[in-house]
């Protein structure tokens, strides 16, 4: 993946709103456009811009199947990215900081008054 292809898929990811498209999109692979906005508070106008910058960065790939366009997610440049940013810290001590950090907030909630 390329710094330029990292900067894409970070801004993407950066917006609530598309992570939440995306979140639809694993839930169920292949939502017309009518589909994704299905109980968004969003306009169709500005679903259509989301799924853009998505497409953008290579994390939906639409496909036309007759007269309907489907959206996939792509998950490639997310592993891309996770092997990249996250892969190359020790997983093990990273998870074990992760418990620390959440025992000690635990601990710290059960001693406020």
């Amino acid at each position: 993946m390329s710094p330029m292809n990292d900067d894409a898929v970070f801004r993407a990811l950066a917006d609530a709103s598309r992570r939440e498209l995306l979140d639809r999109l694993h839930e169920k692979n292949g939502q017309t456009l009518t589909q994704l906005c299905d109980g968004l508070a969003m306009s169709r106008q500005a679903v259509t811009k989301h799924l853009g910058v998505l497409e953008a960065a290579n994390l939906v790939v639409a496909q036309r199947h007759g007269r309907e366009k489907l959206h996939f997610i792509n998950p490639v440049p997310i592993g891309e990215m996770a092997a990249r940013w996250i892969g190359k810290f020790e997983r093990n001590r990273v998870d074990a900081l992760v418990d620390l950090r959440r025992s000690l907030e635990a601990q710290g909630d059960r001693h406020e008054p």
